[in-house]
């Protein structure tokens, strides 16, 4: 299974630099940095949400620390929540770890129209960690077929 934990646990001491003419649609379809999964970002209420579209190795959200959601498959699981446009290029939100069952502050950000990246926060900000996704164009295929949750939008 995918794992986005790696880079909660490590500091950025870097500045991105995004370029002025990146158009701000973050909406799409992404794949994340070690090629295990795709994320489909949509908007919803005034928002950007997130969801699982495909993983390598589908799985259920066995750490989830609400009982009642473990059995659920992580394709259509709802990862970036509520992200919210706070600058040009740029939404605040929160990231669902499948992995450990945690939800962290997180932004996403336009590096370029087809680079989108992702960081997750833990002490309030004070340690961030990211990784880069790459846009899927829409002629690439799903190697399985792509499922919605139905908790995507609330």
């Amino acid at each position: 299974m995918y794992t986005f934990q790696r880079w909660f646990l490590l500091p950025v001491f870097s500045t991105l630099l995004a370029s002025p003419a990146v158009a701000a649609d973050a909406t799409g379809e992404w794949l994340v940095a070690d090629g295990t999964a795709r994320i489909r970002i949509e908007p919803c209420n005034n928002a950007l949400w997130g969801v699982i579209a495909w993983t390598k190795t589908p799985g259920r959200d066995e750490n989830n620390p609400d009982p009642a959601k473990r059995d659920r498959s992580v394709v259509g699981l709802p990862i970036l929540l509520e992200m919210k446009k706070v600058e040009p290029n740029r939404w605040d939100g929160a990231v669902y770890n499948a992995e450990n069952g945690k939800t962290y502050s997180s932004h996403i950000s336009l590096v370029r129209a087809d680079v989108l990246r992702i960081e997750g926060c833990v002490f309030g900000g004070l340690f961030c960690g990211g990784e880069n996704w790459t846009r899927v164009s829409s002629a690439q295929d799903h190697p399985q077929p792509a499922a919605k949750h139905k908790d995507v939008c609330p």
